[in-house]
């Protein structure tokens, strides 16, 4: 039969096979190849329709919803066609911008593509948040500190003006149960019910996002997903597809390097920064309007994992972020946060020192523009119900309060209508705001009527205005009486255009000043994380093209990582500047609070308890939370005043501790051998005098950094670790009160730091 004679799309179909199978990777290879093609370095640009599937795939047989086999062939009813197109079959040209009033106008309602995109990918997981399902949360209070009411006249920003909160902080990518100390952004989302209506602050504990339009959003998400075949990896990055996009789409590649520096795995939420993303416009009582970005700062200070604990604890201990947040709001450690504004003239441009505030891919360095705190967060009760609180809780970036407005990011005009969307589908209709987590704590009067989940009991016969039955009511406000009124922005003449900014095109100058602000320490992990996460990818080319872009940010970065692949290191493309580094930018360097850092004191079964007794007292006085590690479970009686252990040999990791301490030498256990406990070797066992299990737990700790010290006997397990006593972040004497003092000392700093040699 001719190609004329037969089905347009399994004829074309045909035709791709072929080619398929001219192209195909050789038989007998490595499996996990990502697609039937190799992947090419540069973007294909020759139109060609949909790849047929791997040869170990298919799908299923062709039969009506009746149950009739139909013998359909599978091409035909797989997505088919050479050019995209919307749902309905309309050809785009475009699908990078949403529809704008001019390049840097507002996104106009009548962008049909934008829509129907985001309402579909909205749509895509139910009843599982499609990104952020992966979260813990904690209810608190907000007090402002009156420094914000020059440039707001938001009521909650006031001087010592209390309101409650739900923060509720998330991974991105995972699903519900995947593992909490993946590389990832993270979600930090806070809750306000304030006197005026809630307000949502919904940000990241990144400052850029990986795409400047919301008409993307789906595309990076379904990039960094687990591929679709497999559904693997799950919670990762480390994979093609991911790759594949950012390597394409380069606005993503200053994220993208956060995400690889420490930030992308931080040591708790408690010590994580959140940032608002986007530039947000305040208007203060007399009408004046101030651009601002929003900040959170830790108490704490921010701190993350070393990769390897990262990996440890996702095995060991998937729960680790959401535990730890639940323990130090459950022992007293409150998690406290400072918000800040930074804050920048109102111009027509919006523009600061040549940075263009409304690309949300673009940072303001603190430098140039100053943090400066409104307010402080501290949360202070757990959720009672995951699933009433922290599963429901709904953020909209659209829930604003007068002296709060929203400016013209077209990443931030397309969530306005994405988050309101979402919330629909996933808690199953518009009533979503009568939640008990969701409910406004300010009187509400609107008019809607009915739907799925309705818990209000309406009165009156008019739900519409102007009406004269129920008496007029509810009447419209003005702003003498606090109405929420949007900011008269005037609009240049402007054609409707699909497109962007010029200044939305420099992808490069401030992931170069992001490496150059980096301490030599954090350059390495830098490198390691995409030496790690590039060597997953399947496909060489893929790997090649992310060294191009590497290139384009520093030569040293892209030569280390293109090393450890094997790989030649590219040429930039681009002319490579040297913007002032951001020392705020940088982790190290600074010492911060101990309040809720977790300390093991190892013990040797009963020996010793009386200096166990004190020390754990001292760090308990400090705010610190001690944690007793004994060769078994139960209670240690010494001289009679007993001593809980709270984790034994068997089972505690040195992810779980800031430091250890080292109070004896404890001998080995009877249960010390390898079929008991695949920590053990049973040839050390045999070979030590004290618990292997004890010396992979030190040694593992002083690997990761963290800071030991001992005294006594315990000396003794140090030296067996094969740990000098004069090895950096290693404190020794005669007693425990000495060495608490400079384990203090060591712990503000988060690790030892100059234990490490970098190389670059």
């Amino acid at each position: 039969m001719s190609d004329k004679k037969r089905n347009p799309v399994t004829a074309a179909a045909d035709k791709v096979a072929e080619k398929v199978q001219e192209l195909a990777h050789p038989r007998n290879e490595i499996p996990g190849a990502p697609s039937p093609l190799p992947a090419q370095v540069n973007e294909p640009t020759e139109p060609t329709g949909p790849l047929p599937p791997k040869p170990d795939q298919k799908g299923p047989d062709t039969y009506s919803p009746t149950g009739q086999k139909t013998g359909v062939p599978q091409a035909e009813v797989a997505q088919g066609g050479e050019f995209l197109t919307t749902a309905q079959g309309a050809r785009l040209y475009e699908t990078d911008h949403s529809l704008k009033a001019g390049p840097r106008g507002p996104v106009l309602l009548q962008d049909h593509h934008l829509r129907e995109k985001i309402t579909h990918f909205d749509h895509e997981r139910i009843p599982e948040r499609v990104v952020h399902a992966r979260g813990a949360a904690a209810h608190g209070i907000f007090q402002g500190y009156g420094a914000a009411e020059g440039i707001s006249k938001a009521a909650f920003l006031g001087k010592d003006v209390e309101t409650p909160v739900f923060v509720r902080f998330s991974t991105v990518l995972g699903s519900r149960g995947s593992a909490d100390t993946v590389r990832d952004t993270r979600g930090f989302a806070t809750k306000f019910y304030t006197s005026e209506g809630v307000f949502d602050l919904v940000g990241n504990n990144i400052p850029v996002f990986f795409i400047q339009d919301a008409i993307k959003f789906p595309d990076v998400i379904h990039a960094g997903k687990p591929h679709p075949d497999r559904e693997i990896p799950q919670a990762q990055s480390a994979h093609d597809t991911f790759w594949d996009f950012v390597t394409l789409h380069t606005e993503a590649t200053h994220h993208t390097l956060w995400n690889m520096s420490d930030r992308g795995i931080p040591r708790s939420y408690r010590m994580m920064e959140g940032f608002g993303v986007h530039t947000f416009r305040l208007v203060n009582a007399e009408g004046a309007t101030t651009l601002v970005k929003f900040h959170w700062k830790p108490k704490l200070g921010v701190h993350s994992l070393v990769w390897e604990e990262a990996q440890i604890t996702a095995g060991v201990d998937p729960d680790f972020h959401r535990r730890d947040l639940a323990d130090a709001i459950e022992s007293g450690a409150y998690p406290q946060w400072e918000l800040g504004v930074q804050t920048f003239p109102d111009t027509e441009d919006q523009m600061f020192e040549g940075i263009d505030l409304l690309d949300p891919t673009k940072i303001v360095p603190e430098e140039l523009a100053p943090v400066q705190p409104i307010g402080l967060l501290t949360l202070n009760a757990n959720p009672s119900n995951y699933f009433a609180e922290t599963e429901q809780v709904a953020f909209h970036l659209g829930h604003l309060v007068p002296g709060i407005d929203v400016t013209n990011d077209p990443l931030l005009q397309g969530r306005l209508f994405s988050y309101l969307d979402t919330q629909i589908s996933r808690l199953g209709g518009p009533n979503f705001g009568q939640l008990p987590i969701n409910r406004t704590h300010a009187p509400i009067n609107d008019m809607l009527r009915e739907g799925m989940h309705q818990t209000a009991v309406h009165r009156g016969v008019a739900p519409y205005r102007p009406n004269s039955l129920d008496g007029g009511c509810p009447f419209l406000a003005g702003a003498d009486n606090g109405a929420y009124i949007e900011v008269p922005e005037p609009l240049p003449a402007a054609t409707k255009v699909r497109d962007a900014a010029v200044s939305f095109d420099d992808h490069f100058t401030q992931p170069r000043q992001f490496w150059l602000s980096m301490t030599p320490t954090e350059r390495e992990h830098i490198v390691a994380a995409y030496t790690f996460e590039l060597s997953k990818c399947w496909d060489t080319a893929i790997r090649e093209r992310a060294l191009k872009v590497l290139a384009n940010i520093d030569a040293e970065l892209c030569t280390q990582v293109a090393s450890g692949l094997g790989l030649p290191a590219p040429e930039p493309t681009v002319t490579l500047t040297d913007p002032l580094p951001s020392p705020a930018l940088s982790q190290l360097g600074r010492t911060w609070p101990l309040d809720g850092r977790i300390v093991g004191i190892i013990t040797a079964g009963d020996q010793g308890l009386t200096e166990v007794r004190t020390v754990r007292h001292s760090l308990l006085n400090a705010g610190m939370v001690p944690l007793i590690i004994g060769p078994k479970g139960g209670v240690l009686d010494g001289d009679g005043d007993p001593v809980t252990v709270q984790r034994t040999f068997a089972n505690a990791r040195s992810t779980e501790f800031d430091a250890l301490l080292l109070a004896g030498a404890p001998a080995v256990g009877p249960d010390t051998y390898g079929a008991r406990d695949a920590k053990v070797d049973d040839g050390a066992a045999v070979a030590s005098a004290i618990d292997p299990r004890v010396l992979l737990l030190v040694s593992e700790a002083y690997r990761h950094g963290k800071a030991l010290g001992g005294w006594g006997e315990g000396l003794e397990t140090c030296a067996a670790a094969g740990i000098a006593l004069d090895a950096p972040g290693v404190v020794s004497a005669d007693s425990s009160a000495p060495v608490l003092e400079q384990l203090a000392v060591l712990l503000a700093r988060h690790r030892a730091w100059d234990r490490f040699t970098p190389s670059i």
